[in-house]
């Protein structure tokens, strides 16, 4: 079986947004993002991700990645 990877901490930084402006713009505490930053989560919060999507002005799967398992 694969994983998901949150890649949030990645594109946030090539496009130089600061965590405290999603976390201001998108109504999520500064543990949740850090969550979503550090690739902690085991269960995506549909309308957080929708909001952080909205506010970066990205796709999901500019932030959601699946990597396959090496068979």
């Amino acid at each position: 079986m694969g994983q998901i990877i949150i890649t949030l901490e990645e594109y946030r930084k090539a496009h130089g947004i600061s965590k405290y402006s999603i976390i201001k713009n998108c109504g999520v505490s500064a543990t949740q993002l850090n969550s979503y930053c550090n690739n902690k989560i085991t269960r995506v919060d549909l309308p957080v991700l929708a909001r952080i999507c909205d506010y970066l002005g990205c796709e999901v799967s500019d932030l959601l990645e699946y990597v396959p398992m090496d068979r």
